[in-house]
């Protein structure tokens, strides 16, 4: 199942940085490699879909982020969240 978040952080150094849940809770962790579009870097406040996926013993981390552009209709949100 798809999430929204907005980026809170990345360093283009590290390859990695972490995402702000829209529905609430504590920043997820994600790298570059988790990235649909590894050649954009990401920036803060940029709204992503993502997944979950649980790593080192249940902790949760963002993967699968594609960018959400800001003419995404609700439809087309929708489908995205569908799968």
């Amino acid at each position: 199942m798809s999430h929204f978040g907005k980026i809170k952080w990345y360093n283009s150094g590290k390859g990695s940085g972490t995402i702000l849940p829209e529905e609430g809770g504590d920043a997820l962790p994600f790298r570059k490699s988790d990235l649909q579009q590894e050649g954009q870097e990401p920036k803060s406040d940029q709204r992503y879909s993502y997944e979950t996926s649980e790593v080192d013993g249940g902790k949760k981390r963002a993967v699968n982020l594609r960018q959400q552009g800001e003419s995404q209709t609700v439809e087309e949100q929708a489908r995205a969240q569908q799968g």
